[in-house]
């Protein structure tokens, strides 16, 4: 059987380490970039040092940027009333790509999880309560996963939230767009029926 060179099975080893990247998919970049030419791969190369190099968290709302505080965070157009709290910071990617939202963020930096040993001093929830004492926010949007430790998380910073008498929003859970019923399980059929609202 022949076998692949020492450096391309370390670089294929590399590639597979990264996320939505499979053993084949990564055998397949390696070749690929084995094959290029090879000004185009040290100009990938590069763009990989620099980003790495550049980018980092917005020290208000732990968004990724280059500049801190970022361009969301300082940008007059948007919404100081609401924030949206998230937990990854590319969650602000997606539901900024929807164009729905308008106000600003706030990255919890993970949702709680008793079993992996991550309470609310793990989260970001300390930051939070410092921009909520400075910043004219009314309303709080929980966009967080509907799981079992996404569903604990909103529930504690609803109550926590709650109390400074905040008004505190979850994302509806439904019907995903384009789809029928019969590609929805009981558990998005239960919340898209209490998430229901009228249409006129």
């Amino acid at each position: 059987m022949i076998r692949l060179p020492e450096s391309l099975t370390t670089l294929v080893a590399a590639l597979g380490r990264l996320p939505g990247i499979g053993p084949r998919s990564a055998e397949r970049i390696a070749l690929h970039l084995a094959q290029s030419d090879p000004a185009m791969v040290e100009q990938l190369a590069e763009a990989l040092v620099i980003a790495r190099r550049k980018v980092r968290t917005c020290e208000v709302c732990g968004s990724l940027t280059e500049v801190s505080p970022c361009a969301l965070c300082i940008d007059p157009q948007r919404d100081s009333t609401q924030i949206c709290l998230v937990e990854r910071p590319t969650d602000i990617l997606t539901l900024e790509k929807s164009g729905a939202f308008r106000g600003r963020y706030h990255v919890l930096g993970g949702r709680l999880s008793p079993i992996n040993g991550v309470g609310p001093e793990d989260l970001r929830i300390a930051e939070l309560e410092r921009r909520l004492a400075k910043e004219p926010i009314r309303e709080v949007v929980l966009a967080l996963g509907t799981d079992v430790e996404g569903d604990a998380t909103a529930h504690y910073l609803a109550q926590r939230l709650g109390e400074a008498g905040l008004n505190v929003t979850r994302l509806a859970a439904g019907l995903p767009a384009g789809t029928g019923l019969d590609f929805a399980d009981e558990l998005t059929l239960s919340r898209a029926l209490d998430g229901r609202r009228p249409l006129r």
